[in-house]
């Protein structure tokens, strides 16, 4: 038998054990091995084999190796603490997979705050010797960490001799179970003795001499275990119990400690778990899990040529059916239809997928592995929203196996009404394959809210909460939920009073929202006379319609990257024209604001190689980017002046925070030809463009705040990060104070000055934004009917002081509660609905 070339799993630091904060592994007790201190948040196989269960245990992971090593991954110290809180598994117990393959996912920030160490063992769980070790220092995934040398023929050590067994019934004391710490400790304790030790619990037997073994029982803290001791004397069996009451005592002693039955899981009725919004609304409904096995695949094939054929075919239908739905989606489900095609061909995954068949692997398992890479390469990104699509690479491997297996695109399951849809992170096909008319909302522990399944929730309406964590795994089915995505909580098993007022609340929304809508048509004004313009945000051209019969008067902001992404060439100019046109002729004459290109190091596409960036939000992007490409922005500018009613267009400019920038476009518009270009502005979306606003609004026709990135970038906050989520408010005073200031200067020059990002949808800033002296908001369309009716019932004038107040206080939170007092002492404002609206 050859060594075992065992390779990092991590990127970090090496560390000798004897430098871990916790003696069981600082004295090899749980193991021999080496520590890494992680500076990414991807845990690696170190060698091909087989993922060895171990219960529920999301911090850790063992492999089993061909030879039958145990290699145990343990993620930081006292992890277990945190109940899988921060941890993501990506592989199913007992699926073989091979070196280099992303296993585990993990929050080095949620670790860092909840537990002792980042710091992780490496351990060889099972007896054998370590030959190289790697030195302490830095090293990087795949990079070589230590080898298992071949054991020389030696006995049994667990006791191979049959023989009277002899067992004690225990209580487990210890508060996370037999996890890590323990389990090594009674391991060690007991691998002096030739007798064979187990441990039976929950049906199952396992070798009490192996620290992966008792782990792998899963057993919490007061259940009752078996410790049987067989193939030794009366002597060596006295030995054995006393080490193991030096452990834990037995069961007569520690009956008034904890109960002689199983634990129970924790109660969450009444509980609330926080999540990070991703799709608004407020719903009762009832839990369904939306969780699938995994399937079983084979890791040996049956030829390169058998199993390139089985992938080609599984790729075709996958491909043959996404264009089927694609001709009759529409909106956002189309768009991410279109994006899923362009996945699945992708050169590099499929070129991946072939050279592990080349290799003697199966198609399933080579289109696994290949995925799974590309998983683990967008997850260690720094940007959240490239974090975001590694679940569509993950829908394409699910679509792609279960074409392989011969099995239906998509399982078919009869939802109860009003389901809510729980799951670790939904996926897009699936949510696309339920019947809409039941999905009441949905709510998963992982995802981003700017996730394609996000986006559909949006568009089809349903309340949606995301990155709410592993509790929402723990929820049985069919409990009742109350689902408040205004707010970010899902309340578990709500008490009869919730229940009754929130169905009151829904009801009362429902109303309201359809005489807003009928309303919507009207144009806004306040109490005292002051015309406010509000406007549509748009990503496509099917949003034009429904946000004119929503009521919105134009289009304040055109986004146009959804031109740009998910393709292999850029579009030209006749494509541009037509789609630019199609909009312009559904709005009527309406105006129109096209922001050029805003993209960068976060939204890599093939045809835009951008340089690698550190920190992609400060890098390339916005102006920055279609500069340092002109002849992209040439061939945009061409495109918004060609059609036929230009004169009802604006040319609207990103992330600029340089003058001169401005100067340039002006001469690339003079170069297009003679004639009156559209009306163009700039966006105010960094703290330096704010603080430039005299030098920029010389250039311009108008400006456009946009309140996302302003906020991102005032408060030093990333708007995708959940841990930031609800902390990250643009009517923070900073935020507001540039937006004063820019509201100012650009009313003394006789320009108007528009908010378009998310504030303008929000009704508590309505009041100060009209204190401001905002003009024009452009919101989602859906708010539309809400916000015109919100500016309907305000003075500008008691705005104004309002404005003036907010400007003073210390936080966002203290804005929002001086709002609502001052809706309480000023007349109707909006309609709270019992709190429940936002």
């Amino acid at each position: 038998m050859s060594a075992r070339s065992i390779k990092s799993p991590l990127v970090g630091w090496v560390l000798p054990l004897g430098h871990l904060p916790d003696p069981v592994f600082a004295q090899g007790m749980a193991g021999d091995g080496l520590a890494i201190d992680p500076t990414a948040g991807v845990l690696c196989a170190p060698c091909d084999g087989i993922v060895v269960p171990m219960n529920n245990a999301r911090h850790a992971v063992t492999l089993r190796t061909p030879e039958g090593h145990e290699i145990l991954m343990h993620v930081g110290i006292d992890t277990v603490r945190l109940q899988g809180d921060g941890f993501s598994l990506l592989v199913e117990p007992g699926r073989a997979v091979f070196a280099g393959e992303a296993l585990l996912r993990f929050d080095l920030d949620r670790i860092a705050r909840g537990a002792k160490s980042l710091a992780t063992p490496i351990l060889l769980a099972t007896p054998g010797r370590i030959g190289f070790r790697a030195p302490a220092g830095p090293i990087a995934v795949g990079d070589p960490l230590m080898e298992i040398l071949p054991e020389a023929g030696t006995a049994d050590a667990s006791g191979a001799g049959a023989g009277h067994e002899q067992s004690r019934r225990y209580i487990v004391p210890f508060d996370h179970g037999l996890h890590a710490r323990p389990a090594a400790t009674l391991a060690a304790q007991l691998k002096p003795f030739s007798a064979r030790v187990t441990v039976v619990a929950r049906g199952h037997r396992a070798n009490a001499k192996s620290t992966v073994a008792i782990m792998a029982l899963g057993v919490r803290r007061g259940e009752a275990i078996e410790i049987a001791v067989e193939g030794a004397g009366g002597d060596e069996v006295a030995a054995v119990f006393r080490a193991i009451d030096m452990v834990m005592p037995p069961a007569r002693a520690a009956a008034a400690a904890a109960p002689p039955v199983a634990a129970p899981a924790e109660s969450l009725s009444g509980a609330t778990i926080k999540g990070v919004v991703a799709s608004r609304g407020l719903t009762l409904g009832t839990a369904v899990s939306l969780v699938e096995p995994e399937l079983a695949v084979a890791e040996t094939g049956t030829g390169e040529a058998a199993e390139s054929a089985r992938l080609d075919a599984a790729l075709a239908a996958v491909h043959a059916r996404l264009t089927r739905l694609g001709a009759t989606a529409e909106g956002a489900q189309a768009a991410v239809l279109d994006a899923h095609r362009t996945l699945l061909s992708d050169p590099e995954l499929v070129d991946a997928a072939r050279r592990a068949m080349a290799r003697g692997k199966s198609a399933g398992f080579a289109w696994r592995a290949a995925v799974r890479a590309s998983v683990a390469a967008l997850d260690a990104s720094a940007d959240a929203r490239m974090k975001e699509r590694a679940a569509d690479l993950s829908d394409l491997e699910r679509q792609v196996q279960r074409a392989l297996a011969g099995q239906a695109p998509d399982s078919t399951r009869e939802l109860p009404p009003r389901a809510i849809l729980l799951a670790r992170e939904v996926l897009p096909s699936q949510l696309m394959a339920l019947d809409a008319s039941r999905v009441a909302g949905l709510c998963s522990a992982e995802g981003g809210p700017t996730s394609h399944v996000a986006i559909i929730a949006a568009a089809r309406g349903i309340p949606a909460l995301v990155a709410a964590g592993a509790r929402v795994l723990d929820i049985a089915e069919g409990t009742r939920l109350k689902l408040d995505a205004f707010y970010g909580v899902l309340t578990v098993d709500p008490d009869a009073q919730t229940w009754t007022a929130t169905e009151a609340a829904i009801e009362a929304a429902r109303r309201q929202r359809e005489a807003d809508i009928a309303a919507a048509g009207e144009e806004a004004r306040t109490l005292d006379g002051v015309r406010i313009h509000v406007m549509a945000n748009l990503g496509g051209l099917e949003e034009a319609g429904p946000a004119v019969a929503q009521g919105a008067e134009g289009c304040g902001l055109l986004r146009t990257e959804f031109l740009f992404l998910d393709r292999g060439e850029a579009p030209t100019e006749d494509e541009q024209r037509a789609l630019y046109q199609g909009i312009a002729e559904r709005l009527g004459e309406r105006p129109l604001t096209i922001r050029t290109l805003d993209i960068g190091g976060d939204k890599p596409i093939p045809y835009l190689p951008l340089p690698a960036e550190d920190n992609p939000a400060l890098g390339l992007r916005g102006l920055r980017t279609s500069l340092w490409r002109p002849d992209l922005l040439v061939t945009q500018l061409k495109a918004m002046l060609g059609g036929s009613a230009p004169g009802t267009r604006r040319i609207l400019l990103p992330m600029v925070t340089d003058p001169t920038d401005i100067d340039e476009v002006r001469r690339m518009l003079d170069a297009l030809g003679p004639g009156q270009p559209p009306a163009l502005g700039v966006m105010i979306e960094t703290p330096s463009s704010a603080l430039l606003i005299e030098q920029l609004i010389d250039r311009v026709d108008f400006v456009s705040i946009g309140t996302n990135d302003l906020s991102q970038y005032t408060l030093a906050m990333d708007r995708g990060h959940p841990e930031l989520a609800a902390r990250l408010d643009a009517l923070h005073p900073a935020v507001l104070r540039l937006i004063a200031r820019v509201a100012e200067v650009a009313h003394a020059a006789g320009k108007d000055a528009a908010v378009c990002g998310g504030l303008a949808s929000d009704t508590d800033a309505v009041p100060i934004l009209v204190g401001l002296g905002i003009r024009e908001l452009s919101a989602v369309p859906s708010a539309i009917p809400v916000v015109k009716r919100t500016l309907r019932t305000l003075d500008a004038q008691r705005c104004a002081v309002l404005a003036r107040e907010a400007l003073d206080l210390p936080d966002a939170k203290s804005v929002r509660a001086r709002v609502a007092q001052w809706h309480r002492g000023n007349g109707p404002g909006t309609i709270s609905l019992g709190g429940l609206t936002p």
